[in-house]
């Protein structure tokens, strides 16, 4: 009687995963939305991820999308409406982990459920990426408090994150130890080590700690007059990108500026490019089952960068050409996020394709076909989860430079917009994917030059 079960459950997961819609290809969905986005049609990338999203309940992805899409746009308001959505589930996730901290990472890292069929919750890179890109949108209009607010949060995140993530790497451990799972990223064999193990990424602090959020946030400190908040975001900034010259100059400039002077301190924020895709990559492993071993194609996640968008290493400012800054890497922080990721995915992988492969012996003593059903039920269910925040900027510039009040140009590539200044500190963003160049904010003007879709039309919040 049990084993008929053990064959009726099979057949049934089978028929269930046919019309499954948790295994939809996200890469594939935003590969197509981001095209149109890099093409400046941002209208048709807007309804692909709305046709792509029609049910009454929106997940995380959707609102961080339709936010970032929506900024490109130059609708801030809805940009803002769109991501605090975003920002209430997480901070759903955020109440949850300071509850009861044990009970989430025992849920999060069962092994019997893969990765890919979980309630996205966002990596932890997305989670501070999230509220540093909503404090941009408020810079935009000049709405310095509320950018204050938004970068605090970001921070006091970073707190809960680091905390979980210690407790999750202890239990990792743990319980590779109790399975007795040893293998480990060198050993998948035909598995893109080095991009795992490129100095950039084992020379991040962690995953999730941005250089560019923590010097926004003593930008908008100093010019809220709050030095000595500003002087730990400049200081941690350079701690999280060592040797580089911008980050020491603001700690150094700090208690030098002149009250008299009247000129404009502005920072312009280029972000470039698309955050990566994640893949799924199969490889061959060995399962230890009831009567022995076994060698098993798994599946497990790979980074894949984006190329739409050529390097940026400078912009024009009045005609003089400015050497920006790199202060972000959002490819470099989700290959860390991965490296870290890894132990955890291997062992709970590894695990559940051992369970299902003596299950399947059992069934097959009962019926070829259901021990069938369950191969290919296997199959479908081991992809690697491929979810990932793709529309995302990858690449964070920034310059800093003194401007007198009026009007000036900036020039992105051929796209030449002009500028407004006409506060004593003031944040001009500009986004560019593929040959479009997207800003928007009461400071950005498109002239003549431009071309019509390259400069998002502005909507206040």
């Amino acid at each position: 009687m049990a084993s008929r079960a053990l064959a009726v459950i099979a057949v049934s997961a089978v028929t269930l995963l046919s019309g499954c819609s948790v295994f939809r290809n996200y890469d594939s969905e935003l590969a197509q939305t981001n095209m149109q986005l890099a093409s400046g049609n941002i209208d048709a990338a807007l309804t692909l991820l709305e046709k792509n999203n029609f049910g009454a309940d929106k997940d995380l992805l959707y609102y961080f999308e339709k936010g970032e899409l929506l900024r490109a746009k130059g609708d801030l308001s809805g940009s803002q409406n769109a991501w605090s959505s975003a920002d209430v589930v997480v901070g759903q996730w955020e109440d949850s982990v300071k509850l009861d901290a044990g009970k989430y990472l025992a849920q999060f890292g069962s092994f019997l459920v893969n990765d890919k069929v979980r309630r996205y919750e966002g990596y932890d890179y997305e989670k501070v990426m999230l509220t540093t890109q909503m404090a941009l949108n408020l810079l935009a209009v000049n709405d310095f408090d509320g950018a204050r607010v938004a970068i605090k949060k970001t921070h006091e995140r970073e707190a809960v994150i680091a905390d979980l993530r210690d407790k999750e790497y202890l239990k990792s451990e743990e319980e590779a130890d109790k399975v007795g799972i040893k293998t480990e990223l060198k050993d998948l064999y035909g598995y893109p080590v080095a991009s795992l193990d490129a100095p950039e990424v084992v020379g991040l602090k962690n995953s999730y700690q941005s250089a560019f959020s923590h010097y926004l946030a003593g930008f908008i400190y100093e010019a809220l007059g709050e030095k000595g908040l500003a002087a730990p975001g400049y200081r941690t900034a350079a701690e999280l990108r060592p040797n580089t010259p911008l980050l020491e100059q603001a700690l150094k400039d700090l208690d030098q500026k002149s009250a008299e002077d009247e000129d404009s301190d502005i920072l312009i924020v280029v972000q470039s490019g698309l955050a990566p895709a994640r893949g799924s990559i199969r490889l061959p492993l060995t399962l230890p089952i009831s009567n022995g071993v076994v060698i098993a194609p798994l599946s497990f996640p790979v980074i894949k960068p984006d190329t739409s968008t050529a390097p940026l290493t400078q912009i024009g400012v009045d005609g003089q050409q400015l050497t920006l800054t790199q202060l972000n890497s959002i490819t470099t922080m989700s290959r860390r996020a991965l490296r870290d990721d890894m132990p955890g995915i291997i062992v709970r992988t590894t695990v559940r394709a051992a369970t299902r492969g003596v299950a399947q012996e059992k069934i097959k003593q009962v019926s070829q076909l259901a021990g069938m059903a369950v191969g290919y039920s296997s199959t479908v269910l081991e992809g690697a989860d491929t979810r990932t925040w793709r529309t995302l900027p990858d690449n964070t510039h920034v310059v800093r430079l003194r401007l007198k009040k009026g009007e000036h140009q900036v020039a992105v590539g051929t796209t030449v917009l002009k500028i407004t200044i006409d506060q004593r500190y003031q944040v001009i963003s500009l986004r560019a994917v593929g040959n479009q160049v997207f800003a928007s904010g009461l400071a950005v003007h498109a002239t003549p030059s431009a071309s019509p879709t390259a400069v998002a039309s502005f909507k206040q919040l």
